[in-house]
């Protein structure tokens, strides 16, 4: 049985290195009480088996409504009234509300249109790169801000249809809204800005796009609510979920894959010479170090068994899926890198239900930035220290602030 006492989800240890902590956790078993920097006190599912099950648990809800009132009086959550315009997306919605939404997104991230869209994803990553100096110099060049931050919003926005010039106005400090911040936090005030210029901001992006009707997701969602298929709020929040959810942990994992990476100069010696490995490479990376850490809080709507542990109604259940990913007993030498591992289930991406809709587009994203970088970035490697790296302190998201590299010449 696990111990009674709270895990702490926080800090720089466990945010640089989770693994020693989720092996230890993964041995004692299945669920464990843990909490987060809010005060939050959940409970955290790691083992794939216990996983792969609470992912498909119909039992667990995701709507924040089931959240009972030692949850809500902690948690980081949003205040009125952006929690209630911003917050009826697709991850906090059950049936049948979620298969009513989803089903609007799915065409536009479908792996034919993800592959599709390939060419174009191929020139915005060789338009950055482009854009980099020739050599790295003395001080390297900071892979996160000259590529990470970038390439995946310009993805996203070919995508959804989002044009130029609102593409451009996009803040990306507003993406730091996913990250927790309580109530009584110094950072609140500036954290209540950032919502209000994101809402702003969606609020132009829905004029726009009834005001230039077109083909493409924003226009989907926007004919959706004049039809009465959404209502305001979940418009809004469909396009806050795509623009956040759906630029920042592509940012972050392509940074946890290229760290991975350069802690493995012969995995990265091997795919920069057989582009061919890319498909498999990906999704093993996926399953090494996943910017999707945590899943989002899941609920029972009534005091529930999991796996022997009695959880109140309205407690937070959250799973572990980097825990998942390394569980020993699903993947052999689950701590090693192995570029051809097949087969390879992860749940990098979650499962069930709630599976990411951008899985497809998210994987072509990291085969083209990873391929692109290696290929025309020769000699890649680290500018400073690996224990120099800053892990980003989002609960739920693994990645790096910064990436600095050296690299001999651009090609």
């Amino acid at each position: 049985m696990p111990s009674r006492e709270p895990v702490q989800m926080s800090g720089c240890p466990y945010k640089t290195d989770p693994y020693p902590q989720y092996e230890k956790m993964r041995q004692e078993g299945p669920v464990h009480p843990v909490l987060f920097p809010s005060g939050v006190q959940a409970w955290l599912v790691t083992g794939y088996e216990a996983a792969h099950r609470a992912l498909n648990d119909r039992r667990l809800g995701k709507n924040h409504d089931l959240g009972n009132e030692g949850w809500r009086s902690k948690a980081a959550i949003m205040p009125e009234p952006q929690h209630s315009q911003l917050q009826a997306h697709l991850l906090h919605q059950d049936a049948p509300d979620h298969g009513r939404m989803r089903k609007l997104v799915l065409d536009s991230f479908s792996p034919r249109r993800a592959e599709a869209l390939r060419p174009r994803i191929q020139e915005l990553a060789n338009a950055l790169i482009d854009a980099l100096p020739a050599d790295s110099g003395p001080d390297g060049v900071d892979l996160v801000a000259s590529f990470a931050a970038h390439f995946p919003f310009q993805v996203l926005s070919q995508a959804i249809g989002l044009p130029p010039e609102l593409a451009d106005a996009f803040d990306r400090d507003w993406g730091k809204v996913v990250q927790p911040v309580g109530p009584t936090d110094p950072g609140r005030p500036r954290y209540e800005a950032r919502l209000r210029g994101l809402q702003t901001y969606i609020s132009e992006v829905v004029t726009h796009t009834r005001a230039h009707p077109g083909d493409h997701l924003l226009g989907r969602l926007v004919a959706g609510k004049d039809d009465g298929t959404l209502s305001e709020n979940e418009l809004g929040s469909m396009i806050f979920q795509l623009l956040v959810a759906g630029q920042e942990p592509v940012t972050n994992q392509i940074t946890t894959a290229l760290v991975t990476l350069l802690r493995h100069p012969e995995a990265l010696r091997r795919l920069r010479d057989e582009p061919e490995l890319l498909p498999q490479a990906v999704e093993e990376l996926l399953r090494y170090d996943s910017a999707f850490e945590l899943t989002t809080w899941r609920f029972f709507a009534e005091d529930s068994d999991l796996y022997g542990t009695r959880i109140p109604a309205g407690d937070s259940v959250i799973v572990s899926l980097c825990a998942a990913n390394r569980d020993p007993a699903h993947f052999p030498d689950a701590d090693r890198l192995d570029l051809e591992r097949s087969p390879n289930p992860h749940l990098a991406f979650g499962h069930g239900s709630h599976f990411c809709p951008g899985a497809a587009l998210a994987r072509t994203e990291l085969a083209v930035a990873l391929g692109t970088l290696l290929a025309r970035l020769p000699g890649l490697r680290l500018a400073v220290p690996d224990e120099d790296l800053t892990w980003v302190q989002a609960v739920l998201a693994r990645g790096v602030t910064e990436l600095p590299v050296h690299y001999d010449q651009r090609r």
